[in-house]
């Protein structure tokens, strides 16, 4: 029976949970998340912080662009 009790309980405290984070989203005029990744926050871009994850992917593109696999050679003859 405490077992149920705090099954209950539990379920209670996640479904107010649940609501109180979706209140922002279920009242606000657009119905989205606000965008919290670096890449949305102007102040960070006016410093010139970005994320390191696009950083990443801008540098690998870089990285393939420098090198030309159709012209590498396995052994030399």
């Amino acid at each position: 029976m405490k077992i149920l009790l705090v099954v209950l309980v539990a379920s209670v405290i996640l479904a107010i949970a649940f609501f109180g984070l979706a209140i922002q989203v279920i009242f606000k005029k657009d119905h989205k998340f606000p965008n919290i990744h670096v890449s949305g926050n102007k102040k960070l871009a006016e410093k010139g912080i970005s994320c390191a994850q696009s950083w990443d992917r801008i540098e690998q593109e870089k990285a393939r662009k420098e090198i030309n696999l159709k012209k590498l050679k396995l052994s030399e003859k």
